[in-house]
């Protein structure tokens, strides 16, 4: 019995606009309320914008959010991993040395840095997204452990660069998560491994689980479910993976499944009553 959905966000749930239709995914709440399905979110965004999408439910739903680095509920952080502060800047250091032109993102406990000189367009973008980010000149003078380290790199350079960071591998986790954007978090640290914490913590197998994603940040997290999804835009990997491939992000893939699985369950339940 199905127990668990999680579904990445963007180029998943959310469509190219970053938006998703809020009315069909309100109509089928209270049927997975009904059905006691658990709903998360397992993202590279963090909690508190995951937190702006879901208003009406942002309380009863579960954002692993930061790259999957922390588990969020009813406004409360249950779980959380950090990266090592040596590690981190070591790794902003070399980022900054291979592409200088790439927009570093670097996250702390308590703060989001931005480097200053970055050009005013992608300094508005990122801004947008995290309104209260600190603009520094140096995040080597950075002294807390980091959540997550973000790249953004326009030119799309990023699997190549990933490359380059193949010393770091045994001390920390680095993935593309598409050809514009590398994550990187604490060694071990991703959304397979921070999906399996939420099963032990609600006492569900992956067998009960499903999940939807797009990129290849999401092979762990569909690694950890019996009912894996890939949208019709994923990358060939998750769909080589995926048990179904269904219609894209545009598409609203991820809703039409959903009440796809309701109604199954619901005539299942119906043909186990009848006499």
């Amino acid at each position: 019995m199905l127990k668990l959905i999680l579904t990445d966000l963007d180029g998943t749930f959310l469509n190219s606009q970053g938006a998703y239709n809020r009315d069909y995914f309100l109509k089928l709440w209270p049927k997975l309320k009904e059905n006691q399905i658990a709903f998360g979110v397992c993202t590279g965004k963090s909690s508190a914008r995951v937190e702006t999408l879901f208003p009406e439910i942002s309380d009863e739903i579960w954002i692993l959010g930061d790259s999957a680095t922390r588990i969020k509920y009813q406004g409360k952080c249950i779980y959380e991993q950090l990266l090592d502060n040596q590690i981190a800047l070591a790794l902003i250091a070399r980022l900054q040395a291979i592409h200088s032109d790439q927009i570093i993102i670097a996250y702390t406990k308590n703060a989001v840095y931005i480097d200053q000189n970055i050009p005013k367009i992608h300094k508005n973008r990122v801004l947008a997204s995290y309104p209260g980010a600190i603009e520094t000149n140096d995040f080597q003078q950075i002294t807390d452990d980091f959540i997550k380290v973000t790249v953004y790199d326009p030119a799309s350079r990023c699997l190549e660069t990933v490359q380059q960071l193949a010393d770091f591998m045994e001390r920390a986790y680095i993935v593309a998560s598409e050809t514009q954007w590398i994550d990187i978090a604490a060694k071990g640290v991703h959304k397979g491994s921070t999906v399996a914490k939420l099963q032990e913590l609600l006492k569900i197998s992956p067998k009960e689980t499903a999940a939807f994603g797009d990129g290849w940040n999401d092979l762990e997290l569909l690694a950890q479910a019996n009912f894996r999804f890939a949208m019709r835009n994923a990358v060939e990997e998750l769909k080589n993976q995926a048990n179904f491939i269904i219609p894209s992000n545009d598409e609203e893939g991820v809703l039409q499944t959903i009440e796809l699985l309701l109604s199954l369950m619901e005539k299942k339940e119906g043909s186990t009553g009848e006499n």
